[in-house]
Formats: C-alpha cells, sequence, structure tokens
C-alpha cells in the first residue's frame, strides 16, 4: 500500500478531513498520519485516533507495521 492510497483510504473513511502522511524513515511501513477533521469536536484523543485506525482495520493487521497518528481539529 503506498502512502497516497493510505492517505485516501483516511479521508475516505473520515469524509471532509485533510490528511498528510509522513515516512519519517523513508521504509514505507512506520508512518505518520497528520489528521485534521471536524468531526474530532468534543472527542478524546483516544476516541479520536480509533476513528482513524477504523479507517484502516485491515491495513494495520498486515500491510503497515507502525502508524503513529497526530489528530486535529480546524
Amino acid at each position: 500500500m503506498t502512502l497516497d492510497e493510505i492517505k485516501n483510504k483516511i479521508q475516505s473513511g473520515l469524509p471532509g478531513s485533510e490528511v498528510e502522511i509522513l515516512d519519517p524513515f523513508r521504509d514505507g511501513v512506520h508512518i505518520k498520519a497528520v489528521v485534521t477533521f471536524d468531526g474530532f469536536h468534543e472527542k478524546s484523543i483516544l476516541e479520536q485516533h480509533r476513528m482513524v485506525y477504523a479507517t484502516l482495520k485491515e491495513e494495520l493487521k498486515e500491510e503497515i507495521h507502525a502508524l503513529g497518528l497526530e489528530t486535529k481539529t480546524p
């Protein structure tokens, strides 16, 4: 799965979100997603992260080794 595919998958699961995907180790498996989404208002950090993880449920089982998250509201 490419970084663009990960970005598109999150954006599809959280319509209206802005997503930036970073690959700090340049290995394609240890990635960081910065997700800005209006739907995060009044949600805890844990709830926000669960919302993002839910969009990548299958990919986290095999394709993505580590996913760091930063979630924000606009």
